[in-house]
């Protein structure tokens, strides 16, 4: 088993959305877990969401600046680049597992990580999809 945890773009929103409550305190120390080991991993496709919801949707909207430094500090984290074979795959992904195109692009980053877990609300926890084993912290406590 890998000692890699992609984490989906959800669980990252909580840790950084202190009006979530209970929420947010189950994720920060899951986050804060896999910055001390260094087997937290991320792709292009969820920082990029990461920049858009952490100004649209948390209230107040983070400055611009705040969501630089995140950012900048996610990047130390293994980042999975998305490129055009990327979403050939994930088409095949969401054929085959019958889910939507943008989490079959979360599920084939975390396999092209080597990952062995995905935390995220999304997807169906204790689900397993081509080795990869969905965990939601936020229900279940995290490996």
């Amino acid at each position: 088993m890998s000692d890699k945890y992609f984490v989906d773009t959800n669980i990252l929103m909580y840790a950084h959305d202190r009006s979530t409550g209970p929420k947010h305190r189950l994720v920060v120390s899951l986050v804060e877990g896999l910055w001390d080991s260094g087997h937290g991993v991320l792709s292009t496709q969820v920082l990029q969401e990461l920049c858009v919801n952490l100004q649209r949707k948390v209230t107040p909207p983070l400055p611009v600046s705040q969501v630089r430094q995140l950012i900048r500090d996610y990047s130390t984290w293994e980042i999975v680049t998305n490129t055009s074979e990327s979403v050939l795959q994930a088409l095949d992904i969401e054929a085959r597992y019958k889910v939507s195109f943008w989490d079959a692009l979360i599920l084939h980053a975390a396999m092209d990580s080597g990952a062995s877990v995905l935390y995220s609300e999304d997807l169906a926890a204790g689900q397993s999809y081509g080795g990869i084993h969905v965990v939601n912290p936020l229900v279940c406590p995290a490996r």
